[in-house]
C-alpha cells in the first residue's frame, strides 16, 4: 500500500534520514520504534510532504507522491496525527472533528463520519459543544485520533500518541488502537513504547541515527531482544 524507497530528508543542510526504505502492507500496523532523534517523526513529515525529499521516491498505492502537496493527501486518504496533538484549543470537540472533514470530497459524508467518531468515542459526543481546551491529555490524544479518523483515510500515520500521558490512560489509547486494527484499518504507528508496540503490530521497524537497523515481523522480535538491539548501537 504504501512504499518508502530509499529515502534521505532533513531540515536544510541538515540530512536526518538515510535511505531509509519501510514498505507497509493494506490492514497492518506497522511500528516504528527507535531512540529520540532516530529520524522516527522526520520520516512521517517526509511521507506527508512536510519536509522535501533530497533522494528516494514515497509511492501509495503505486502512484508517486513525493511531488503532491500536503493538503492534497487527505482527498487521497492519507492522514497524519501528530506528535503532541495539536488541537485547536480554542474550537469546540465538535468544530475541532470537523476540521477533519475538510477535504471538499470529505465533506458530504462529514455528519455520518461524526457518528462513527462518536460511537468510538462517546466521552467526545457528550461534551461536543466544550472548548477542546478543557480536555485532559489523555482525551485530547482521543480528539486528534477522531479528528484523523473524519476523513475516513485509507492510511493513518500516528505519532507518539503516548506520549506524557499516565500508563493507565496509555492503555485506554491503545485499546482504541487495537479496535482500529480489528476494523481494518491501516496504520503507520511511531512509538517510543516498545512494549505496547509490539503488542498492536505486525511489522516492526527498529529506526537508529537516520537508518532502518532492523526490519522484521512482530511476532519474530521479542521485547528483550528488541531493546538489546535499541541500546547496543
Amino acid at each position: 500500500m504504501l512504499e518508502v524507497n530509499s529515502v534521505r530528508a532533513g531540515y536544510g543542510v541538515i540530512n536526518v534520514l538515510w535511505d531509509v526504505s519501510i514498505q507497509v502492507a493494506r490492514g497492518e500496523v506497522t511500528a516504528i520504534v527507535g531512540p529520540n532523534g532516530a529520524g522516527k517523526t522526520t520520516l512521517l513529515r517526509t511521507i506527508m510532504g512536510l519536509l522535501p525529499l533530497q533522494r528516494g521516491q514515497v509511492v501509495f498505492d503505486g502512484e508517486p507522491i513525493s511531488a503532491l502537496s500536503t493538503w492534497s493527501l487527505p482527498e487521497r486518504g492519507i492522514v497524519m496525527v501528530p506528535e503532541g496533538r495539536m488541537i485547536f484549543r480554542d474550537m469546540s470537540i465538535e468544530e475541532n472533528l470537523m476540521m477533519g472533514a475538510f477535504p471538499k470530497s470529505k465533506r458530504a459524508a462529514a455528519k455520518a463520519q461524526l457518528e462513527e467518531v462518536f460511537d468510538i468515542f462517546p466521552l467526545l459526543k457528550e461534551r461536543r459543544r466544550l472548548q477542546a481546551g478543557t480536555l485532559s491529555g489523555g482525551q485530547a490524544q482521543m480528539l486528534a485520533l477522531g479528528r484523523g479518523l473524519m476523513s475516513a483515510p485509507q492510511l493513518m500515520l500516528i505519532d507518539e500518541p503516548s506520549l506524557g500521558l499516565a500508563p493507565v490512560i496509555v492503555q485506554e489509547v491503545f485499546e482504541v488502537l487495537g479496535r482500529l486494527k480489528k476494523a481494518g484499518r491501516t496504520i503507520v504507528l511511531v512509538e517510543q513504547s516498545t512494549n505496547m508496540a509490539l503488542k498492536i503490530a505486525d511489522q516492526v521497524y527498529l529506526m537508529q541515527g537516520g537508518k532502518v537497523t532492523l526490519s522484521r515481523r512482530a511476532e519474530e522480535v521479542s521485547v528483550d531482544a528488541l531493546h538489546e538491539l535499541y541500546f547496543s548501537r
